[in-house]
């Protein structure tokens, strides 16, 4: 099985020793994604709405530079600071997955990169 780094400048650089995805086969890794600014590698994080539309931006950019869409999306992990978030977080996440909805889990843990309120990684297929 072939095995290929896809990253694109149009999503933040990787903080640590890792890759933005790996495509393995015809899925695709997408690596979680925090509300990072990829020009500025500022954190956009003013409330919670605008971290979790950034973070989409930036798994959308990633999606695109592999030829994919949230429409290959099959598997969205997504971490929160809180899971008092979560209605909210939820919202949003609905707004960008409207139609087959992707398996998902969503759990709260102590700390998150940065200090954020919200990571999600996301697995693709391509066919």
């Amino acid at each position: 099985m072939a095995i290929e780094i896809i990253n694109t400048k149009n999503a933040p650089a990787p903080i640590g020793p890792y890759n933005q995805s790996v495509k393995a086969g015809n899925f695709l890794f997408v690596s979680g994604q925090i509300p990072l600014d990829p020009i500025s590698m500022e954190l956009v994080n003013k409330t919670v709405d605008e971290e979790t539309h950034q973070v989409f931006k930036n798994i959308l950019a990633i999606l695109k530079e592999a030829g994919a869409t949230l429409d290959n999306v099959v598997k969205v992990t997504v971490f929160l600071s809180d899971m008092s978030l979560f209605a909210q977080v939820n919202e949003i996440y609905g707004s960008y997955f409207t139609k087959n909805e992707p398996a998902r889990e969503c759990v709260a843990v102590k700390t998150l990169p940065k200090n954020v309120n919200v990571e999600i990684s996301v697995t693709a297929y391509l066919d």
